[in-house]
């Protein structure tokens, strides 16, 4: 690494790219990445055969490069780092993260029987909310849309199945309205009830072949259900998510809580600010903030519009309803 350039406002930092997997990587998914190391971080990043230089400020140019490094280095360990992958890193930089903890990001990796073979967090809490599953029988993670709440409690109950670390998995979820009534749907109740669980169908079929899913749920390996199915039992061996957990009553929470049995664990998931229950009625989920913290196995894990791993615009409008919920408030 050497300084080509040095002034009292921009320098130009370059490296020289000698493994032909890292070359392959400089000029496929980080050439297409350049244009957000210009957005995000300020600086100008560019390929000249082998050597990738990047250009700006002094204090912005050399964790850019450390950054650039780290992220070639985890792809010639293996790891497919995607175009998506160096756009949530480049963002963790630019909000004062270190490019040296990205490492330790990608490097927490969960693996899945699907194409991808990893899932791996993209952000600190993601990281944090990681550990703190395989470390708790009790995990709930509260925040905004789009900041992997269920797609990572997901990719580890699959790690667990595949591990053997429990016999099954049971996915559940409120079928609670928003803004239609279950009545005025067509169809018997399994028809009413599965447009409510296809974002669970969905997180489960990005993980595992849709044929191998299809016929574990046929055997009951993998079960998805309404939460009012869960009534009355007791779910010995298995890992349990219950997601959109904010439409959850009071009851229909203690209920679901005390259903958790032996050589099991559950992860409950949602965001307190899109509660759909009738007027009157307590978020089981917003309840349980108050009474639970504090019991030793169980954690709270909450994520902010910073976490946002979708389309860069839903992080936009999570930001921009949080100003209005504010500015209505006062």
């Amino acid at each position: 690494m050497e300084s080509l350039n040095t002034g009292v406002e921009e320098i130009t930092l370059e490296h020289e790219m000698s493994d032909g997997r890292a070359l392959a990587f400089l000029h496929g998914q980080l050439n297409r990445a350049f244009r957000y190391f210009d957005e995000d971080l300020g600086v100008k990043v560019g390929a000249r055969g082998n050597r990738v230089f990047v250009q700006g400020e002094r204090t912005r140019v050399e964790p850019a490069l450390h950054l650039v490094l780290e992220l070639a280095e985890i792809n010639e360990k293996g790891y497919d780092v995607t175009l998506e992958d160096i756009r949530h890193a480049i963002r963790a930089v630019s909000r004062g993260g270190q490019a040296g903890s990205i490492k330790a990001l990608f490097s927490d990796t969960i693996a899945v029987p699907s194409k991808r073979k990893f899932v791996t967090p993209k952000s600190e809490n993601q990281k944090k909310y990681v550990e703190a599953i395989r470390s708790n029988d009790i995990v709930i993670g509260i925040g905004p849309a789009g900041t992997g709440k269920t797609y990572i409690a997901m990719a580890m109950a699959i790690n667990a199945l595949i591990r053997k670390e429990v016999g099954r998995i049971i996915l559940a979820r409120p079928a609670v309205e928003a803004g239609e009534r279950l009545g005025f749907l067509p169809g018997d109740l399994a028809e009413k009830v599965n447009p409510y669980l296809r974002p669970l169908y969905d997180a489960l079929y990005d993980m595992m072949d849709t044929e191998k899913a299809s016929r574990l749920i046929e055997r009951g390996v993998i079960e998805v259900a309404p939460l009012a199915f869960m009534r009355g039992r007791t779910l010995n061996d298995s890992f349990i998510i219950l997601d959109e957990a904010q439409n959850t009553t009071a009851e229909q929470m203690k209920m679901y809580l005390t259903r958790l049995g032996f050589n099991s664990k559950t992860v409950i998931t949602g965001d307190v600010t899109q509660v759909d229950l009738p007027p009157g009625k307590i978020s089981g989920l917003i309840e349980i903030e108050k009474i639970l913290k504090g019991i030793p196995g169980i954690e709270f894990v909450y994520f902010s519009r910073t976490d946002v791993v979708r389309h860069k615009l839903v992080q936009a409008i999570v930001q921009a309803y949080e100003r209005h919920e504010k500015g209505f408030q006062q």
